[in-house]
């Protein structure tokens, strides 16, 4: 393949593709990837916790998977080995969080993350979330009041900082935006990887950070004033997210620069191919509900229908599914209300069609076939007024 390298040319750092190379030997002792590209991503990103503040962001590392034990806790292990001033925490406040970012750069690991930052608890920590976002681009801070003396003064404080999040499932959008993904999978009968000990897992990772240490003043000079040019189809929110790591990369000689831009490409393609967001999920739902030749639909059974569908989430929304509030809050982004519609000369609360064609067309998938499947319609009474027909 062509070496990808853009102009202008900065210098090669031969220590750094060394680095990389054992970083790549070290994670691949103990670590089962789900592809080639996911593991040079992470050995990019663990050097750019070593000179983040070369870069104009840091990207979110964000390990997900279906399941339990697919090798995430693993991962975690050994990135805690090698980045640079790690902090570890299955869980955090804000406050905790941003005074620990005050007292100089921490590379920053939160497992368990779908605890309490997933979507079914993101509303009860948005502060949290809040203070993960903004520590993506520099010179992001939060303001707090301090007691000083008998007075209160507002300070800043720096968010910005590389975090690794761990959890299963996907977090908010608004974070997996501005991650590099990684989705794990269980390790394959045939895969054979060393068992984890930690005191043999150090002895390994011990020479790496030594290297890692002597390059960080060369790393931070090289870097700080270049501007690669980025590989095709990689703009606007993907180039924040991989810049950093597409730097490193073009700095060191031997194949790290193809193979981080190899990366980019590919996962960001991963990322934009995987399952549409929550609330892009429910347009999606709802375009096939009404594909059923309705032109309107009470809210009731539109509700019956969104929570009867198994492998959509809303039958499983706390208490009893999705409701009608919860369902009016999630298409108001999208300027679709509800209103009195008439249906078999009654008048009921609803939606219809067209006030969904604006968003159907700018945010859901195009429909692959003229021929939608049919939903499987929940049953209902035959005196039930909300049936449209």
């Amino acid at each position: 393949m062509t070496d990808h390298r853009d102009v202008p040319l900065v210098p090669d750092v031969p220590l750094l593709t060394e680095v990389l190379d054992d970083l790549y030997d070290f994670f691949g002792t103990y670590v089962s990837f789900p592809s080639e590209q996911a593991h040079e991503a992470v050995c990019g990103w663990v050097v750019h916790t070593w000179c983040v503040e070369a870069f104009e962001s840091t990207p979110r590392l964000m390990v997900t998977s279906p399941e339990k034990q697919s090798g995430k806790t693993r991962l975690f292990e050994c990135v805690e080995l090698v980045a640079y001033r790690p902090i570890r925490a299955s869980s955090t406040t804000p406050a905790a969080l941003f005074r620990s970012i005050g007292e100089g750069i921490r590379t920053f690991l939160m497992d368990e993350a779908d605890t309490y930052l997933g979507w079914k608890t993101q509303d009860k920590h948005e502060d949290l979330r809040n203070l993960v976002n903004t520590g993506h681009r520099k010179g992001g801070v939060v303001l707090r009041t301090e007691r000083v003396a008998k007075d209160h003064e507002v300070k800043e404080w720096p968010t910005f900082a590389p975090i690794a999040l761990a959890g299963i499932g996907d977090l908010p959008d608004t974070i997996m935006d501005r991650s590099i993904v990684i989705a794990m999978k269980r390790q394959r009968s045939q895969e054979r990887l060393q068992p984890f000990r930690q005191k043999q897992a150090r002895c390994l990772s011990e020479p790496i950070v030594e290297k890692l240490e002597q390059l960080q003043d060369q790393l931070m000079e090289v870097l700080e004033d270049y501007e690669p040019e980025m590989p095709p189809g990689i703009v606007d929110r993907p180039a924040d997210v991989w810049e950093p790591l597409i730097m490193i990369g073009d700095i060191a000689p031997h194949g790290w620069s193809e193979g981080l831009r190899d990366a980019a490409v590919v996962l960001t393609k991963a990322r934009r191919d995987h399952e549409p967001t929550v609330n892009n999920q429910l347009l999606t739902d709802i375009r096939t509900i009404f594909c059923s030749d309705h032109d309107r639909l009470a809210t009731d059974h539109l509700l019956s229908e969104l929570n009867a569908l198994v492998e959509s989430p809303w039958g499983g929304f706390k208490p009893s599914g999705l409701d009608a509030r919860g369902l009016a809050r999630r298409l108001k982004p999208y300027e679709v209300k509800s209103t009195k519609i008439r249906i078999s000369e009654r008048t009921f609360r609803g939606y219809r069609r067209e006030d969904f064609e604006e968003a159907w067309d700018r945010w859901c998938p195009p429909v692959v076939s003229p021929h939608v499947e049919h939903v499987e319609h929940v049953e209902h009474p035959e005196e039930d007024p909300t049936r449209p027909f």
